[in-house]
């Protein structure tokens, strides 16, 4: 079974950053980058708030930037998809897709937490063309201009009085008759003149010639009095939440009741010792790349410190 010091599950800001940190500090990291190398911004376009770029970047390009920067300190950085864990005793054990088998004295969790979507082909179709699951990350593209969120909880509610401060006009899309978000957050959506409501409606689909020009919705689905008809939009964001890429670790590390994994004290330490978390796995509330990068830094530098005890 191949050894080394630090071993790195997952890509993207927190696991390349992490690799960066791990590389310089000689531990030899190897990171294993899963299914989707490069994280959720290899899914988005243009990418304007992350410091150091002050005309924006691609984010297929950022992600190859903080790779070959990883590269630069020494980190082994392969393709390939952790199935199973060992994290009962150390040195811990990892098993491949392909069978292959490493064990580490230190493990850099940081796989990230994939957008919850409708589950409709339009979604797809227009990725990066209207349709985005950030509106902190992509809502300035859309300044003056007419979207729709999708959800009616907490995040929801955030995301359109956010998008209400920069865009035209918001509408929600929300299933059920009534918003499932706190009062705190309802009290700020019907403060914005510019928030639309739109209850009992569901997203068939979408359409546009060169991106998504609206949406196609149906009112009280099922009903008597059912209604379907098209609502001219800019953008289109979903809102109904984010799972962790945490399954594997099940039974391995301590999560929340939503699979996050808990990290002690503001740290990235998990309740075992020697492994870490980093970025939106253990992040249910900012889902940043910068956050995301900043606690990259600070498993690594924590798994330096733990190796030096």
């Amino acid at each position: 079974m191949e050894h080394t010091k630090c071993l790195i599950i997952g890509s993207g800001p927190a696991g390349y950053t992490a690799a960066i940190y791990a590389g310089r500090a000689n531990l030899q990291p190897i990171e294993y980058c899963g299914l989707q190398m490069g994280g959720q911004l290899t899914q988005t376009t243009t990418v304007e708030n992350f410091p150091g770029y002050p005309q924006g970047v691609d984010g297929n390009q950022m992600m190859m930037d903080l790779r070959e920067q990883a590269g630069r300190f020494g980190a082994d950085i392969r393709d390939g998809l952790v199935t199973k864990v060992d994290f009962s005793k150390a040195p811990y054990a990892v098993t491949l897709e392909d069978g292959t088998q490493v064990s580490a004295d230190t493990v850099i969790i940081a796989t990230g937490a994939s957008a919850k979507y409708l589950g409709l082909d339009d979604e797809k179709k227009y990725a990066g063309q209207g349709v985005s699951a950030c509106a902190t990350c992509d809502g300035f593209f859309y300044r003056k201009k007419v979207v729709a969120v999708v959800g009616g909880g907490d995040t929801a509610c955030e995301e359109a009085t956010y998008l209400a401060g920069l865009c035209k006009k918001v509408y929600m899309i929300v299933r059920k008759p009534y918003l499932r978000a706190s009062d705190v957050m309802k009290k700020r959506v019907a403060e914005k003149d510019n928030i639309e409501i739109l209850y009992e409606h569901n997203t068939l689909g979408l359409y546009g010639e060169n991106g998504v020009e609206g949406v196609h919705l149906v009112k009280r689905k099922g009903e008597p009095d059912e209604k379907r008809y098209d609502l001219p939009i800019d953008g289109f964001f979903l809102a109904i939440g984010h799972k962790p890429n945490t399954d594997v670790f099940k039974g391995q590390v301590d999560m929340d009741e939503h699979g996050y994994i808990k990290t002690i004290n503001g740290t990235p330490k998990t309740n075992v010792p020697g492994v870490f978390a980093a970025g939106d796995c253990a992040d249910s509330v900012y889902q940043q790349a910068v956050v995301a990068a900043g606690s990259g830094c600070m498993a690594a530098l924590e798994a330096d410190r733990y190796l030096r005890l």
